[in-house]
């Protein structure tokens, strides 16, 4: 396979270019090799490991949990069990959220349903936003 730009990468990933630099700059996609112009020439194997970053990303893992992804799935460390730690990590950050995002519905809800819609001077919404948050 001839090599390809940092373009192409990019559009074969489905990532944007500056995505692409950002994840070399913190070291989570390897340097590619360069051409004898210092061009960036990527290969099949970048193509396979963006993919892999951004659809991680797009679940929600962590920069330092795709990281630690990355490094179980290197043939010589893959192991089950400490990719379902990360997992399992995951899913009960996930969790938390949605237990979050269930409380913020209801408070929502609760709160618009009080709310007339008039042109009244008073506004339950914009209240609930002035109202510092209870721990």
């Amino acid at each position: 396979m001839k090599s390809l730009s940092i373009g192409q990468l990019a559009t074969a990933a489905g990532v944007n270019l500056e995505t692409v630099r950002y994840y070399e700059r913190i070291r989570l996609m390897p340097a590619p090799a360069r051409t004898a112009s210092g061009h960036r020439a990527y290969e099949e194997g970048h193509i396979r490991r963006l993919a892999f970053i951004r659809r991680a990303r797009e679940l929600g893992f962590s920069i330092e949990q795709i990281r630690a992804l990355l490094a179980l799935a290197q043939p010589s460390r893959t192991s089950c069990a400490e990719v379902r730690e990360v997992a399992r990590a995951h899913l009960d950050d996930v969790r938390s959220k949605l237990a979050d995002l269930v409380s913020l519905e209801g408070i929502l809800a609760e709160t618009i349903s009080r709310c007339s819609g008039d042109s009244a001077p008073s506004c339950p919404v914009l209240d609930m936003l002035k109202t510092p948050r209870r721990a």
